[in-house]
């Protein structure tokens, strides 16, 4: 197999393909906990880095944000989107056409940044634990170069084809949670038996603030920078198809069990390790270079558990993070796909994985090269891309709702993600500034190669109706004539009349000769690709076939292909020339999905059709 073929093996395989479901909701639960899980890695040292000894209040404020509103939300975006389609998909139904369009390109920027910062982050902690390790030789202390390893070896992974992510994540999540679980029960052992450590804790908090009501105020506007706790709720739903159920209402029913059952668990150890990681590690630990910096509880497990715990936690650590940039890939191969081919807007070539692997490798590799590999400077942008998506799906869930009461409810919880989003912005902005670039680029290619794209056929299949079957029938030599014209034109049979009359003494036609008028209503233009489904009526002795479609040229050239196809002989199409400038046309093409018809349909069918003697004849006067 050559390179080329080998590269894009999988463009055979139907877009629209999905996943068996084959597993317990349990099971694939662990898959989105590879990232969701996989955070307890930094998430106590990111806390600390924020709120200082305040981490556990501010931990739980996260808490109760992650059980009384993003709960909720993606509760309801289960129900809405049973077939992993996520909360984008909800506001693109909200927003139809090109507004659509262009809000669901946004936020696959962010969804993007969320992603990609997942590979890298997931790939520098893992490359923090491997060093830091004690048992680790000095030479191996190269952070940008252990993490560049670890995503080769991620990019190597797929494509090469890895199709038992499941049953690795089942043992690796269940692995991590019980050495966390070993870990925490340490921790909490070592306060028992040293209990002036708990009322060291207790005397910094009076230092710094006077008030319980100050520092309930200071944990909740310090909660926007610990947001990146929130991951995994997107990819919960994403995973939708892969949990067995025998209905939609099962799935639906399941998704819902696995969402409570990550959060709860996730919130126990959210709690769990921040305090004991506030209580136990010195403040300086935590600092850019210190030994707790990115593994707090790495650094717990090797002084309260031994360095036999130790190790075989960093090693799990390392395994997991390492497969939380497999499961960021994973809804990136997802994502991307399901959208902009679908749109028109990326090349064929991005339904098939292995392009897309070394596309979003090289985009990791820059970022992690440009942020130095180092897990706080990158945990603004992650919590960036977290945030958005999960406001969106809240805006999703309000407009949604029908009832007056939960509206209000989850109006609050936009407020509340809103402002999370904000502050995350205004305190962090190189997370708007990544996801700008990504935003920029996904635009500009998302245009360019829906430009590129625009002569293509775009449209999958015919169908025509009983009525429009019994007119074709009636051309006795079956060389059918199509002329092209406008609905706005009317059905008045004087108005075509003059038109027949026209196009016969125009074309040098006989009277005996069959005529089929074709009109095309255009439907939303920033669609891409459809079936067409063509209807018959007769007004007086005429014959009107019509259609309803984005754009006018591709319908009429589909037509007249699938008219060559059924009948075995070389169809006709009539048209009259525009009296509008050919730039104006371009334009009106690309994004009303009209113009000058005649020469945008004569350019299609010699894209789709390169033997000229079975190309349908295109005729203007």
């Amino acid at each position: 197999m050559s390179f080329p073929d080998w590269l894009l093996a999988d463009l055979n395989v139907p877009s629209t393909h999905q996943p068996e479901a084959q597993n317990a909701w349990w099971r694939v639960m662990c898959l989105t906990g590879v990232d969701y899980f996989s955070t307890l890695g930094y998430q106590p040292g990111i806390a600390f880095l924020a709120a200082g000894v305040l981490s556990p209040l501010a931990t739980l404020v996260l808490v109760l944000v992650t059980l009384f509103a993003a709960l909720p939300i993606y509760r309801r975006v289960c129900q809405a989107s049973p077939y992993g389609q996520g909360s984008i998909a909800m506001l693109q139904s909200l927003f139809p056409a090109w507004f659509g369009k262009i809000f669901v390109l946004i936020l696959l920027g962010f969804a993007t940044t969320d992603f990609i910062i997942t590979m890298t982050l997931s790939a520098a902690d893992g490359a923090a634990h491997l060093i830091h390790n004690p048992l680790m030789p000095a030479w191996i202390d190269h952070q940008v170069v252990v993490t560049l390893l670890i995503l080769a070896i991620l990019s190597g992974i797929f494509l090469k084809g890895f199709k038992e992510a499941i049953g690795v994540a089942v043992f690796l999540v269940t692995s991590y949670l019980v050495l966390n679980a070993v870990v925490v029960v340490a921790g909490v052992r070592e306060i028992m038996h040293h209990p002036e450590t708990l009322h060291g804790w207790r005397m910094a908090l009076a230092d710094r603030h006077q008030s319980p009501w100050m520092m309930i105020g200071i944990a909740l506007l310090l909660f926007p920078r610990l947001a990146l706790g929130l991951s995994g709720f997107e990819t919960g739903v994403a995973v939708m198809p892969l949990i067995k159920a025998k209905d939609q209402e099962e799935r639906v029913r399941n998704a819902r069990h696995l969402l409570v059952t990550a959060a709860a668990i996730m919130s126990v150890f959210l709690i769990a390790t921040s305090v004991i990681t506030t209580v136990l590690i010195p403040p300086a630990a935590f600092q850019p270079g210190g030994d707790a910096n990115g593994r707090a509880m790495a650094w717990l497990a090797h002084h309260y558990a031994g360095n036999v715990i130790g190790t075989t936690y960093d090693i799990v650590t390392i395994l997991i993070l390492g497969f939380a940039g497999a499961s960021a890939m994973a809804g990136l191969l997802n994502l991307i796909p399901r959208y902009l081919p679908k749109f028109g807007m990326a090349p064929e070539w991005a339904r098939a994985s292995r392009p897309l692997v070394l596309v979003f490798m090289g985009i990791a590799t820059l970022v992690t090269v440009l942020f130095h590999a180092d897990v706080d400077a990158q945990g603004g942008a992650y919590a960036t891309g977290v945030l958005v998506l999960i406001t969106s799906a809240s805006v999703a869930v309000m407009l949604n709702v029908q009832e007056k009461r939960l509206r209000y409810i989850f109006m609050a919880t936009t407020a509340i993600f809103t402002y999370t989003t904000i502050a995350n912005i205004v305190e962090r902005p190189e997370g708007l500034k990544i996801s700008s670039i990504f935003i920029a680029s996904i635009l500009f290619s998302s245009f360019v190669s829906r430009a590129m794209r625009s002569t293509e056929l775009r449209i999958s299949d015919v169908k025509l109706d009983a009525e429009a079957e019994a007119i074709l029938e009636e051309d006795v030599d079956q060389i059918i004539r199509l002329v092209a014209r406008g609905p706005e034109a009317g059905d008045a049979e004087q108005v075509l009349d003059v038109a027949d009359w026209k196009i016969r003494h125009f074309h040098n036609l006989s009277n005996q000769e069959c005529m089929f008028f074709f009109e095309v209503i255009r439907g939303d233009a920033s669609d891409f690709s459809q079936t067409l489904q063509v209807t018959g009526r007769r007004v007086g002795r005429h014959r009107i076939l019509s259609a309803r479609s984005p754009v006018i040229a591709n319908s009429i050239a589909a037509l007249l292909i699938y008219l060559e196809q059924r009948t075995g002989k070389v169809p006709h199409v009539y048209f009259r020339w525009t009296e509008v400038s050919p730039a104006v046309n371009i334009m009106r093409f690309l994004f009303l999905g009209e113009g000058d018809t005649a020469p945008l349909t004569h350019e299609v069918l010699r894209r789709a059709i390169p033997q000229q003697e079975r190309r349908p004849v295109v005729h203007v006067s």
